[in-house]
């Protein structure tokens, strides 16, 4: 029979806090700065990716993949903003809405860079690959941002239904009704 105590104990292991280490496998390299990333449609941003040395092998036949799954730590973020949990989207104010106009969300309803665990996800186009180095389009890294790990795009990852939360929804209609033809943020 446990006591109170021991089943606390025993819940806390169970639940309890895994560290994790990761290793970058390579590097962004781009032209642009936080700024020129902020004001630029991520589509058309080209970058390369260097693969170090030691994962470069891992590469082999990626080149027929059109598209890619770029993971990334997003190595600028602060401890405070690792800290923030609710936020606006602040990408709303390109599209003339004022931030009173859109809701606080958790942050892991949206893109934001910050969050706990500040990790990118692009997906990116393949447009070349020299050895270890890939060119993409797509990318919203900063210089020196550290990849984490590289997938291929393939069918089984598109979904065609999806839904969208009311205040998502709402965003996306204000925008348009200021003349901006989006249909995401």
């Amino acid at each position: 029979m446990l006591d109170e105590g021991s089943h606390a104990r025993n819940n806390v292991r169970k639940v309890g806090v895994l560290s994790i280490q990761l290793s970058p496998i390579g590097l962004v390299k781009t032209k642009f700065t936080g700024e020129e990333l902020r004001n630029q449609s991520i589509e058309e941003l080209e970058a390369d990716i260097e693969i170090l040395d030691e994962y470069a092998n891992g590469l082999e036949a990626i080149d027929g993949f059109s598209h890619l799954l770029i993971f990334f730590y997003m190595h600028h973020i602060t401890g405070e903003n690792r800290k923030r949990l609710k936020i606006k989207p602040r990408i709303a104010v390109r599209y003339g809405l004022r931030l009173e106009e859109v809701p606080l969300v958790g942050v892991f309803c949206l893109d934001s860079p910050n969050r706990p665990n500040p990790i990118g996800l692009s997906v990116v186009r393949l447009l070349w690959r020299r050895g270890k180095i890939l060119h993409v389009k797509g990318i919203d890294a900063l210089n020196e941002t550290p990849v984490l790990d590289i997938k291929p795009y393939s069918p089984s990852r598109k979904i065609e239904k999806f839904e969208l939360p009311e205040w998502y929804e709402s965003i996306i209609a204000k925008a348009r009704a200021k003349g901006h033809n989006i249909t995401d943020f």
